[in-house]
């Protein structure tokens, strides 16, 4: 798909969007137990240029992400945005213009609180983020369903050798919600 057309299906350089998500029965290994938890929120993208393929692709920087479950005994969980995303890795690729078509590949580097007192207990190693992919026939996605590429282990912030909890799965239906 090398033409211009293409950025018609691409959102405009610089657009935020913001998307609510939801995510039921997300399975997760905490505090010794498989427990499954549904978390509700919401992510917000800035487009920025796409160098390795600015013809096809969009890169999507996150700006904003939170969501909160609460587990079976009353704990609240919080996930939210580890830090400033400076690398922009999230990639929204238009495959085919007729019918329309995306790839994305999401890449978040989260923490999560957890208790009333929202205190960070984990967060994903610098170099093993959380990434969820899916394809799409419209962007932004209305309630399309975005999975983990595969489980994601949650660290201590003070050391990244202890894992103190493991996503399974994180099944995300994002947009449109």
């Amino acid at each position: 798909m090398k033409n211009c057309e293409s950025f018609v299906l691409l959102p405009p350089i610089g657009a935020e969007i913001p998307q609510s998500y939801l995510s039921i029965n997300t399975s997760m290994e905490y505090q010794g137990s498989t427990i499954s938890v549904d978390f509700r929120g919401g992510i917000k993208d800035r487009v920025d240029v796409d160098r390795d393929d600015p013809e096809n692709s969009v890169r999507l920087r996150t700006v904003g992400h939170k969501s909160s479950a609460e587990a079976a005994d009353g704990t609240a969980l919080v996930l939210e945005q580890k830090d400033i995303d400076t690398e922009a890795p999230s990639t929204l690729k238009a495959v085919s213009k007729h019918p329309p078509k995306f790839a994305v590949r999401r890449v978040l580097q989260v923490t999560l609180s957890a208790g009333a007192d929202n205190k960070i207990v984990a967060q994903t190693k610098a170099d093993a983020p959380m990434v969820l992919t899916t394809t799409l026939t419209q962007w932004p996605p209305r309630g399309d369903l975005f999975q983990l590429e595969s489980p994601v282990d949650l660290v201590d912030p003070e050391d990244e050798n202890i894992v103190v909890a493991r996503l399974l799965k994180f099944p995300v239906k994002m947009g449109g919600l």
